[in-house]
């Protein structure tokens, strides 16, 4: 089976709408782990969906190598960010993690991605789990890397 971790943080408004639609397309054929900076975060996530929930600087840390995808949003990857919830810990074990990183490009933090439309979250949730997700979740259940690069050039496995 799959492990995808959610993280997020502050009230998990984008993690809860993640793990909702994950659940609605995938349902049982995934794990989903949340992985909140805090308790409020991990509950909202819980209640989304999720089938397992954590929380704080060493769940992250932990989960990390522990899963086969990390989901949430580019501020996951930078120190400090969520009004410092995301510790430099946590976004080295995210960074440094081999799972497979989708990353909306939401933050508050001084950090723009050049090329990215601004779309609103609900398209980008979409894109995340209708075009993005499959084929990662394909490669994972043991398809091949080949197809794998079709899908997304930017895996080198």
């Amino acid at each position: 089976m799959v492990r995808i971790a959610v993280i997020d943080g502050q009230g998990a408004g984008i993690g809860s709408n993640i793990i909702r639609k994950i659940q609605q397309t995938y349902g049982t054929k995934v794990e989903i782990w949340a992985l909140g900076t805090n308790a409020i975060a991990t509950g909202q996530m819980m209640k989304a969906g999720a089938n397992r929930g954590a929380t704080g600087e060493n769940a992250v840390c932990h989960c990390a190598c522990q899963v086969d995808i990390i989901i949430g949003s580019i501020s996951i990857l930078v120190s400090n960010a969520m009004m410092g919830e995301v510790t430099p810990a946590m976004a080295l074990a995210v960074g440094d993690s081999n799972a497979v990183k989708l990353l909306l490009p939401l933050t508050t933090e001084p950090v723009t991605v050049v090329g990215v439309v601004p779309d609103p979250l609900p398209h980008l949730v979409d894109k995340l789990v209708n075009e993005h997700l499959p084929g990662i979740i394909w490669y994972k259940e043991g398809g091949s890397s080949s197809g794998m690069r079709k899908l997304n050039p930017e895996i080198k496995q």
